[in-house]
């Protein structure tokens, strides 16, 4: 297989000459943040959505923005040119850089700035992906304002994946300290009961997803409506249907929860079918 391209530090050069220090503060310490979204005919979908998260990841991790929107966009359709991808999986990363040993920052005012694409999964529209879970043993903190941003370092979701994948299935929940349902590892949840569509507020944990934002409007002409709660996770297993989501697979079913099966609805492969839809008008409309 050919080598992919990689956009490193202000070139384009083949993956395997892409080289970042061993003192890098994002490979020491994870001090960095990420985006992966979804191109579609070498557009971006949500572009403004996802850059505009990763403007708030850079404020709150006090890391200089490296280019203008317009420049990265440029970047970004070069890049598909490159690399032949115009359907594919854009991650965009940055790390602080190089610093003086030790945890404080000081020093490091050069960040190290990747692009690089990867093969998006197949969907096929109204037909969601069917996702086990596992419960994980790792617990997200709340009302914590890192959670606003994609940060390379991931380690409860790293450890609750180890756990899914040795339990032989493809997701873990996470709770938090109160037992409240969250999300998954790299996901958004939502759950369907009494005729609506909720999901975990953000100050319990969750992480703002980009996918997540759009579901409310994805349920609209459904006349489903959608809001945030708490749900304690015995809970779960009692509600209609339950859903993931995130930019990669759009709306992913979940059909079982501690190898418990877990009931189904019609409305989750609708509102797969108005995600790809929809994926495709905002990639038209870039």
């Amino acid at each position: 297989m050919a080598s992919s391209i990689v956009f490193l530090n202000g070139k384009f050069l083949p993956e395997h000459l892409a080289k970042v220090s061993a003192f890098d503060r994002g490979f020491l310490y994870g001090d960095g943040i990420f985006e992966t979204l979804r191109l579609v005919g070498g557009e971006p979908v949500l572009w403004d959505e996802h850059i505009r998260r990763f403007e708030t990841g850079l404020r709150l991790l006090n890391i200089t923005k490296p280019y203008s929107r317009p420049k990265l966009r440029s970047l970004v359709a070069r890049l598909v040119t490159l690399n032949d991808q115009p359907d594919s999986l854009l991650r965009i990363t940055i790390s602080r850089g190089v610093g003086v040993r030790g945890y404080s920052p000081e020093g490091a005012t050069h960040p190290t700035f990747m692009l690089s694409l990867h093969p998006s999964p197949a969907v096929l529209p109204g037909h969601p992906p069917a996702w086990r879970m596992i419960t994980a043993s790792q617990t997200l903190p709340t009302h914590s304002p890192i959670a606003a941003a994609k940060t390379a370092n991931k380690l409860i979701q790293v450890l609750a994946r180890a756990e899914a994948l040795d339990a032989g299935v493809e997701e873990a929940l996470l709770l938090n300290a109160a037992g409240e349902v969250v999300e998954a590892c790299a996901a958004n949840l939502f759950w369907i009961s009494e005729g609506r569509i909720s999901t975990a507020p953000l100050a319990s944990g969750a992480h703002p997803g980009i996918t997540r934002s759009i579901v409310a409007e994805l349920a609209g002409p459904l006349g489903i409506a959608v809001r945030e709660t708490t749900l304690l996770r015995p809970e779960l297993f009692i509600a209609d249907a339950v859903f993931l989501t995130l930019s990669s697979w759009g709306i992913v079913e979940v059909i079982e929860l501690d190898r418990c099966p877990m009931r189904r609805s019609p409305i989750v492969p609708a509102l797969h079918q108005a995600w790809c839809s929809e994926i495709r008008l905002l990639a038209l409309q870039n």
